[in-house]
């Protein structure tokens, strides 16, 4: 293809890697005058419109992230039967020939190398998207130093076409996580496992399993757990080790939600470490174009499993099974519901529709004719059996094959309720699920779990998955456990980070007090939300409330933080009834916020002026206030008038104080 110009505007001028799949070329935007990278799809996928309409779909997606760590794609067209994706142009290497050449790395350098892959891949996590082939090999280092993350998307639409069989997986057996071998499934925390043990790589210089074929590789990750990279070398910090096993965790709850949070950690471990700045160096000598590693340019080479023996491969089309691309043709087991897998490395062609056998050796006439009747008949008897089995067996694995299974239809662009009946339509039950989103608006659909495509069990229960929007910051309740906070935080998708101490009279020291932003906030998904831990409650004075109805003083008391225990009756003759004295402590006592105190309420009754009145009323009056009274007068009589009483009006006295009473008769 040197020389060719594809759709007018961009020339081919050099090769720079092929695999079974594609080649990368050197090329030139004619328009833009600018050198580019063009990658050129095998001419079987330009005839399959799912190919197509997936590869567009990723290209428009990939192209519309922006990150230095991403190779920025430029363009995506079809010239006749060439299927092209133009991209950036990264002069350099591969992360791969900087292992073949220096060996394993330093923390420092790993760090260095991981933290702009991680970035990238958050970026791409946030937009929903998953890389699915994280590898050295997909991984590129400048001449300038810049590391940056190619490939992105091409593994799904090789997945999506009509050329790849509905049961493979496609990925590379070192770096496959352990439910892309069982299920075929992937999401983020699939890329965060291969990123695991891609920064193992880097940290040992071997990757954590080995074997003699793929399907041994791919199948020890199932039962085993990636062992910590200082286990293999010495000198590794155990923040590393950590920070490896926690990633690449065979059960994807407990590994790190995405790209984003294994980022966040990775900086972490550097600024305890206090690792040094170091620029990533390129590789001296890159793997010449004739000779470069298959996976080095296309994410997969794709094989279909041959229903018969096949023949071998041309030796300029082999994929090299330590490199290149791993395809993995699933087997369901119906007794576990785990779809095993069964491996193929090399590009093998369909066998010959027909091949002739040789001619049997002519056998003398009339000689052991009988022997041969009976033998005719045995042959025959043998043959239907066999139908009958091969028939038998025919039908059972299509059953327990694809009959079995139903593929998840594509739902994109449907409201919830065209979607479900889309779903129920394929034979699948729908539950849903809700999942934050920076893109797509609240309520609307995201997609399913698992993703379109994916073949499951008829009957089986998809998840239609709504988006609840941007995540807010929660509450914090109880009595702020850090755990129960953290979890509530990456419930919503949030990384909750330590955000020094504050005062607190609410929780106990060393629990969670407040978060920063603070609760009800709207954040993008993935953002850090600052932990601030309870120092216990703040030093105050206890407040005068002298003179204050017993309601006010208490309200003053509690605006400080300072309950009241109890309240204490004290005669005060300058005090009206029910109004307060004081406190105990006394006002200006220095306590912490949250402690409580007694308050001293006034019991003294003001005596009324009687003077005037009938003795009747002023027998009523002092009943009312709970005084007892003395009447002085020569005629009992309720109608006589008072002409003076003790104590005087006004007076104020203790409850059970006797009022003398003196009546004009």
């Amino acid at each position: 293809m040197i020389g060719v110009v594809l759709e007018r505007r961009y020339r081919i001028d050099a090769p720079i890697a092929r695999g079974g799949m594609s080649t990368v070329y050197r090329g030139v935007d004619l328009r833009l005058d600018r050198p580019v990278a063009i990658k050129v799809m095998d001419p079987q996928f330009a005839a399959d419109p799912q190919f197509l309409a997936r590869f567009e779909f990723e290209a428009r997606a990939v192209a519309r992230l922006a990150h230095p760590g991403l190779v920025g794609v430029h363009d995506q067209g079809s010239d006749g039967e060439h299927v092209f994706l133009v991209m950036e142009l990264v002069e350099g290497g591969t992360l791969r020939e900087l292992l073949r050449e220096r060996g394993p790395m330093p923390p420092h350098a790993a760090a260095a190398v991981a933290r702009p892959v991680l970035e990238a891949l958050a970026v791409a996590h946030r937009a929903g998207l998953v890389h699915r082939d994280i590898k050295p090999e997909n991984v590129l280092i400048s001449h300038a130093g810049d590391v940056k993350i190619a490939d992105f998307g091409l593994v799904r639409a090789i997945a999506a076409s009509n050329a790849t069989s509905r049961s493979v997986i496609l990925g590379t057996a070192q770096y496959l996580s352990p439910e892309q071998v069982t299920t075929g499934t992937a999401d983020a925390r699939s890329d965060v496992y291969a990123a695991g043990v891609l920064l193992f790589e880097m940290l040992t210089g071997s990757t954590p399993f080995t074997g003699d074929t793929s399907l041994s590789i791919a199948y020890q990750r199932i039962d085993n757990d990636v062992p910590e990279p200082s286990s293999i070398i010495d000198g590794v910090p155990p923040a590393f080790d950590e920070l490896v096993v926690r990633a690449t965790e065979r059960d994807p709850d407990r590994r790190f939600t995405d790209a984003g949070a294994m980022a966040a950690e990775l900086r972490s471990v550097g600024t305890r470490l206090r690792l040094p700045e170091y620029r990533v160096p390129s590789p001296r000598r890159a793997t010449p174009p004739a000779a470069a590693s298959p996976a080095t340019a296309p994410t997969a080479a794709t094989t279909r499993v041959p229903a018969g023996p096949a023949t071998a491969a041309p030796a300029a089309d082999t994929v090299s099974p330590g490199d290149a691309t791993t395809v993995l043709a699933a087997a369901p087991d119906p007794g576990s519901g785990v779809r095993h897998t069964k491996v193929v490395t090399t590009v093998t062609p369909r066998p010959t529709p027909e091949s002739e056998s040789a001619p049997e050796s002519p056998r003398p006439f009339g000689v052991g004719s009988a022997r041969l009747q009976r033998s005719r008949r045995t042959v025959v008897t043998w043959l239907l059996v066999v139908v009958l089995l091969a028939a038998a067996v025919g039908f059972g694995g299509w059953w327990l094959g694809s009959g079995r299974y139903a593929a998840i239809p594509a739902i994109g662009g449907q409201d919830k309720a065209t979607a479900t009946a889309t779903i129920e339509a394929a034979g699948l039950s729908v539950d849903t699920a809700g999942r934050y989103s920076d893109t797509v608006a609240a309520d609307a659909v995201i997609g399913t779990d698992p993703d379109a495509g994916a073949e499951v069990p008829r009957g089986s229960s998809v998840n239609l998955l709504i988006s609840l929007g941007r995540p807010t910051v929660p509450e914090v309740t109880g009595r702020g456990d850090i755990a129960a906070v953290e979890a509530s935080l990456r419930e919503r998708t949030l990384a909750p980070v330590d955000g020094g101490e504050t005062f607190s009279a609410r929780v106990p020291v060393g629990a969670i007090a407040a978060l920063d932003p603070a609760p009800g906030t709207m954040l993008p998904v993935g953002a850090q939300v600052r932990m601030l831990r309870s120092k216990g409650a703040p030093p105050v004075d206890v407040p005068d409330v002298s003179g204050m109805s017993e309601d006010k003083a208490r309200k003053a008391l509690d605006d400080v933080g300072i309950t009241v225990r109890d309240v204490q009756l004290v005669f005060d003759a300058s005090v009206d009834a029910g109004d307060a004295i004081g406190t105990d402590p006394a006002a200006g006592t220095g306590v912490t916020s949250g402690t409580s105190v007694a308050l001293k309420v006034s019991n003294a009754i003001k005596v009324p002026s009687l003077l005037g009145r009938s003795v009747g009323s002023a027998k009523n009056e002092l009943d009312r206030l709970g005084l007892p009274y003395e009447v002085r007068q020569i005629i009992s009589s309720d109608r006589s008038l008072i002409v003076s009483q003790d104590p005087s009006a006004g007076s104020r006295v203790t409850p059970g104080t006797t009022v003398t009473l003196t009546s004009l008769l």
